[in-house]
């Protein structure tokens, strides 16, 4: 797909400085640009790059003063990076605009879908699925019975979504998330076999959510394990039974979530943190990565270490633990001293 240097422009609201039939069907960075590429400039490091990058187009801000000649058409608006994100957006929209019902796939005779959707081959739609507008579900994906999906939803390849789930509206489910199998629920018997305990609920995802690939959420034991409106995920989170993640909190890759916890509206969780189960986190809290959290934490905390301690006082702890040597060279050369007087 080729776009003219003129229809940029116009989706950007920008002018262009150069050649307005001029031709891109690829993006690129600028160093790396080559003949039919877009790219553009936004952080002053890069500027030499302008003069030497063989992108077709560039997009810079309108202000931006050219100091040698170039070979590149350029469009100029309020804010090159805002405007390139907006343009790697408008990119992705078109790129997958894919409508109708490709064969081989299965949908039960009780499902019903809305308008313009998009259902890729060996994709699987249970019993009394409800489906909304503007849905696109990708090659070999599961939709299982009484599953609702809201409008403008993308499920992506290979992602299974068991029985029962509710999907809000503008979510995105990318390949290999697995949403709502069993949580772990499991009891020992008087021989100290551990016999299943029957995982009856199901899972809410609201509106605006993003699941990154391989993120599993478990249903709940009973009841619903719920994700708020607003909330991003990354890849490879373990969410389990009857968790509740508050609206617009952020969660990075390998976090692991234990059974009932509540986590807050507009945290911020980094990467690989551990959270045990049946604890109470409030809103606006942040969490270093690797951060091991065993205890409730109160509003606008923000906690580091394992078991985690305040910022700032695993901080100033740390500065003690990393010369612990000098220190034990320091105590042992006075304690010889004490035993020779």
């Amino acid at each position: 797909m080729k776009f003219t240097a003129a229809q940029i422009a116009g989706i950007l609201e920008g002018v262009v400085d150069g050649n307005e039939e001029v031709e891109v069907s690829k993006l690129a960075k600028i160093e790396e640009g080559s003949e039919g590429s877009l790219t553009f400039l936004a952080n002053p490091k890069y500027t030499p790059y302008i003069y030497t990058t063989k992108a077709s187009i560039t997009i810079v801000d309108k202000d931006f003063v050219l100091e040698h000649p170039i070979t590149t058409t350029l469009i100029r608006v309020e804010n090159a990076y805002k405007s390139f994100s907006k343009l790697l957006e408008y990119y992705n929209q078109v790129k997958m605009n894919k409508t109708g019902i490709e064969k081989p796939v299965f949908v039960s005779e009780s499902a019903t879908y809305g308008e313009n959707i998009y259902l890729g081959a060996f994709a699987y739609v249970g019993d009394n699925v409800t489906i909304g507008d503007n849905v696109k579900v990708y090659p070999n994906a599961y939709i299982g019975d009484n599953v609702k999906i809201g409008n403008n939803v993308t499920v992506f390849a290979g992602a299974k979504i068991y029985s029962e789930t509710v999907i809000g509206d503008n979510s995105v489910i990318h390949s290999g998330v697995v949403v709502g199998a069993d949580g772990f629920g499991f009891s020992p018997n008087e021989k100290g076999e551990y016999i299943k305990v029957p995982q009856t609920g199901n899972v809410i995802i609201e509106a605006n959510v993003d699941i990154g690939a391989g993120t599993t959420i478990d249903r709940a034991t009973l009841g619903s394990t719920v994700i708020k409106k607003g909330v991003k995920l990354d890849n490879q989170i373990q969410i389990a039974h009857n968790v509740e993640i508050g609206e617009n909190t952020v969660i990075a890759a390998q976090t692991g979530i234990a059974g009932s916890t509540k986590i807050g509206k507009n945290c911020m969780i980094g990467g690989q943190v551990g959270i045990v189960g049946h604890i109470t986190i409030g809103d606006n809290v942040k969490i270093q990565a690797q951060s091991g959290i065993g205890r409730n934490v109160k509003d606008n905390e923000t906690l580091q270490g394992s078991p985690a301690l305040s910022y700032g006082d695993f901080n100033k702890s740390y500065v003690h633990f990393k010369n612990l040597p000098k220190i034990m060279d320091r105590f042992n050369t006075f304690e010889k001293k004490l035993n020779n007087e």
